[in-house]
């Protein structure tokens, strides 16, 4: 083809529904495809470790059901990456589900459906460590190690464009992926149909959080990519949104230690000399982008492991003397609980909201407080009845922590709640690695059935 023509309606499905109006707007710019991503690690390692969903369901439905609507009145392929948030096996199970029980729903015309898994079996990774391929961690990682291994209850691998085009090459009408690389929904789209590997990976880079590339913001709107050979041009469905140089460039940028470079499964795309011009009101078009393929194939491997059971309890501060002195606070409770509990087998986290919540140290601001905090306190053990009492003795010490020079009997702790309450259980992430694999599809099992 000379060009290929792909909307995106939400940048991670499910999360928060899509707006319906401006994805009638991609729907009516006739699109060779509807994709989208519904997945992130930005959710952290609970939904990967306990195999759910971070958002109700109905929420994910109801974007399924939009997309899958316009894509069969259309007569386009629809893809779905990272399915339930993880891609886990239970998820990707969940949504051909819901593919299935659509299709019944509104009488749909017979379609092909695919989907492939993307979880990993722990003994495979551990033949590699052993087998003397080490399993690279990222973001300053050392190599995995077999105890970091035996602390993991669930695997998957991030696929590349490899499974999407192998299925499309099935004739498959819908899609639903395992864990994947955001950008690899797209742009496998796009190298089925004939285009260069650079402007099919920009293409997806540029869609993968659909209206994040746009300004002003507005997120969950509809954004159409169209790329060629030559070029790849963003364009924003909704009326009051443009995708313009700043956006989209700003966009490439998004998400990255380094912001010309985007890794992918057998690749990286650098785009060192990308060249961004406004051709139109809304859109943006962007040149100049290069693939370099890797010389070994790694696939990117995330892992959750459990720490325990966890509740939660909040404070409030607004006592000047009590807020300058918070870590002392902070510490009086932690003593009380060490002297109830002992050194180990529990964990306190506080998170001082008003001095450094949402930054913690990397806070510029943190020697000036507010007027008042909230100070959100986890407490983590083995069983349910040691972390809330953990939790409740974490927050409730804070009202009795002993300060110089208080003359007061009153405390200078407020309570949101008197209880605590139960929360997730708490996981941590126990991979952030890649593997070396001999076949791009070894990780990602491919099925197919005819649906309606």
């Amino acid at each position: 083809m000379s060009s290929v023509k792909i909307i995106c309606p939400n940048g991670h499905l499910g999360f928060a529904p899509l707006k319906p109006e401006s994805f009638h707007l991609g729907v009516a710019e006739a699109p060779d495809f509807i994709a989208a991503d519904s997945g992130s690690d930005d959710i952290g390692p609970v939904p990967l470790g306990s195999d759910t969903s971070a958002s109700p369901k109905a929420w994910q439905v109801g974007d399924l059901e939009e997309m899958l609507l316009a894509a069969c009145k259309a007569g386009v392929p629809m893809m779905i990456g990272s399915a339930g948030d993880t891609g886990t096996n239970s998820r990707v199970d969940m949504y051909v589900q819901i593919i299935r029980e659509l299709a019944e729903k509104h009488g749909l015309a017979p379609f092909k459906l695919g989907w492939f898994y993307s979880e990993v079996d722990p003994e495979l990774v551990r033949e590699s460590i052993r087998g003397g391929r080490p399993v690279t961690g990222l973001d300053e990682r050392g190599d995995l190690t077999e105890e970091e291994l035996d602390r993991t209850d669930r695997i998957v691998a991030m696929a590349g464009v490899h499974p999407y085009r192998a299925l499309l090459q099935q004739g498959c009408d819908v899609i639903i992926g395992g864990r994947s690389s955001d950008s690899a929904i797209f742009a496998a789209a796009a190298l089925e149909r004939g285009l260069p590997e650079a402007q099919s990976y920009y293409l997806g880079k540029v869609l993968e959080c659909a209206s994040f590339c746009a300004e002003p913001y507005g997120a969950k709107e509809t954004v159409l990519g169209e790329a060629t050979a030559e070029h790849v041009d963003v364009t924003a469905m909704h009326p009051g949104q443009r995708c313009t140089v700043a956006s989209v460039a700003g966009h490439a940028m998004y998400e990255r230690a380094n912001p010309f470079y985007e890794t992918v499964a057998g690749g990286r795309l650098d785009m060192t000399n990308c060249s961004y011009d406004q051709i139109a009101e809304k859109t943006t078009r962007v040149t100049g982008m290069v693939f370099d393929p890797a010389a070994e194939f790694r696939v990117k491997l995330e892992g959750s492991g459990k720490v325990g059971e966890r509740f939660i309890g909040m404070a409030g501060i607004r006592d000047p003397y009590t807020i300058a002195h918070v870590d002392e606070v902070i510490e009086w409770a932690r003593t009380q609980t060490r002297e109830r509990f002992g050194d180990s087998g529990w964990e306190l986290h506080y998170s001082v909201f008003g001095r450094d919540g949402v930054m913690g140290e990397m806070e510029p601001l943190r020697d000036k407080p507010g007027h008042e905090l909230c100070v959100v306190v986890q407490g983590i053990a083995p069983t349910a009845e040691m972390a809330e009492e953990v939790a409740m003795t974490g927050t409730r010490q804070m009202f009795y922590a002993r300060l110089p020079d208080v003359k007061g009997t009153a405390g200078g702790v407020s309570f949101v709640l008197d209880e605590v309450v139960q929360a997730s259980a708490a996981y941590t992430w126990t991979l952030n690695h890649t593997m070396a694999v001999d076949d791009p599809m070894a990780l990602f099992p491919t099925h197919t059935a005819q649906i309606g």
